[in-house]
């Protein structure tokens, strides 16, 4: 199976693997499960037209490219073979029954506070391919590569939330340096046109000398704004009527975009971390994981819709222990998957439960959804191979679509549950299957956007926003 060229820096040669903040509305006992969306919607529009504050939706995508293990996470097989199994250990957490890996003990503290969901899956094996059935909703054209033939989620969501009014950009997605390429992670906005893409905050959030690009006026900048609106206003725009590839209207929107952001002191504050107490960045931990899960929470706090954030290297430009890996394609070719582990994980635990804490703290966990997950799961038996770094024999796990396990919270939903599960090898679902697109459905809901109606592309031609899907019943409010 072919490898993304763009996709795994450095060491791409490696990949050889197989295929009101309680309610949005108060009604009572009427149940969010007996409204439809346009009931949804519309109860949104009355509430707002009576003067009652309704807090907008918003969601935190956690990206963990390359694809976390499920049996190195959220769905250990104890019982298995040991070339099944591995050498890591489930522990118990503070929900009886729910079991997960050794190495998240912070995890197993709040398991009260999220779901485990063992069932999505898909048939797209490439990191290119699982990228854009994910992200998209949609089977893609090809199985490998990133490019986009649909547009990414977060430009379906670009297209409707964003508003004139909102300084804040609707969709932000934080990424390491070089790695800000739209088609890097297919997020890529296809049909709807450039305007839709997210914004990208590069670098490393931890690093002491980070510093947000495109925000902000400096002082030479501030002494002729003024002109440059005078300027601008006394100048004829072109006519856009032939414009058949957005690019015009995108630069617009671009231009809107970029004067609000340079001019906005809520925008500048929004990604400014210094703002927050030392304890708390500490909590979340000093790396590119924590530094980044705490910048999501005060972008949607302060009006941003869907902020995603790609967790790969948690170290980004320091050197990579020896046998281990960038992000989490955890092929024997690429690590040792078992130290990897041993060095990822424990970062990954203390950021992502540091920021569901803090969701559910600030009373956020009824307005913002929490989603961490990968383009797919690995392999359920262990394959070894020499390390082209290690030049030992070392195990690992390679590319595997047909099972995985992602993290869920907030959006109102339920916790403390697991959802599907698998064989007891970790191969497929043997319960509750379902799709990314069951998924998105969700999410969608939760952001009050009708997936099931239709958006226009560059041409004016209706596309579908979800082809298929439907929202994962578990995870819906009760009231």
């Amino acid at each position: 199976m072919s490898e993304s060229s763009n996709f795994f820096p450095e060491r791409a040669r490696r990949c050889r693997g197989p295929i009101s903040r309680r309610s949005f509305l108060e009604f009572g006992a009427l149940s969010l499960l007996g409204m439809g969306m346009s009931d949804i919607l519309r109860a949104e529009t009355i509430a707002k037209a009576a003067g009652r504050k309704v807090r907008e939706k918003s969601v935190i995508f956690i990206w963990l490219p390359g694809g976390m293990s499920h049996l190195e996470s959220y769905d250990m097989k104890p019982d298995a073979a040991l070339e099944y199994r591995g050498t890591l250990r489930p522990i118990k957490t503070n929900v009886s029954g729910i079991e997960l890996c050794e190495l998240f003990p912070r995890h197993a503290k709040i398991a009260d506070k999220f779901n485990l969901i063992r069932s999505i899956c898909h048939e797209f094996a490439d990191h290119g391919g699982g990228h854009k059935r994910f992200l998209t909703g949609r089977i893609p054209a090809t199985p490998t590569g990133t490019v986009n033939d649909a547009p990414s989620v977060t430009s379906i969501v670009s297209k409707r939330l964003t508003r004139a009014d909102q300084p804040m950009p609707a969709c932000v997605a934080g990424v390491d340096t070089n790695r800000s390429g739209i088609d890097t992670f297919a997020l890529g906005p296809a049909w709807l046109g450039p305007s839709t893409s997210p914004f990208m905050v590069v670098g490393d959030p931890s690093s002491p000398d980070f510093k947000v690009q495109n925000i902000g006026l400096t002082s030479d900048m501030q002494t002729r704004l003024d002109d440059r609106v005078h300027l601008l206003q006394g100048m004829d725009k072109l006519r856009r009527d032939a414009d058949s590839n957005g690019l015009m209207g995108a630069m617009d929107e671009f231009s809107q975009r970029a004067f609000h952001m340079l001019t906005s002191p809520q925008v500048q504050t929004a990604f400014d971390l210094s703002r927050e107490p030392a304890a708390v960045r500490e909590r979340y931990g000093h790396h590119a994981y924590g530094q980044r899960g705490l910048m999501a929470r005060r972008l949607v706090e302060a009006g941003s819709r869907f902020v995603t954030m790609v967790w790969e290297n948690p170290y980004p430009g320091d050197k990579i222990p020896n046998a281990c890996t960038y992000n989490w394609d955890s092929h024997a070719v690429n690590c040792d998957m078992f130290t990897d582990c041993h060095w990822r994980m424990p970062l990954y635990d203390q950021a992502l439960t540091a920021l569901i804490e803090d969701i559910y703290a600030r009373n956020l966990d009824k307005d913002v959804m929490v989603i961490a997950t990968g383009e797919f799961g690995r392999t359920p038996k262990i394959s070894t191979q020499v390390g082209t770094e290690t030049k030992v024999t070392q195990p690992g796990r390679d590319h595997w679509p047909s099972a995985m396990s992602m993290l869920v919270t907030g959006g109102g939903m339920p916790t403390g549950q697991i959802i599907g599960a698998t064989n007891g090898r970790g191969e497929y679902p043997v319960d509750r299957q379902l799709s990314p697109n069951d998924l998105w459905a969700t999410v969608y809901r939760h952001l009050g956007i009708d997936y099931t109606e239709s958006t226009y592309d560059l041409s004016g031609r209706p596309m579908q926003i979800l082809p298929f899907g439907t929202p994962i019943e578990e995870l819906l409010p009760a009231t």
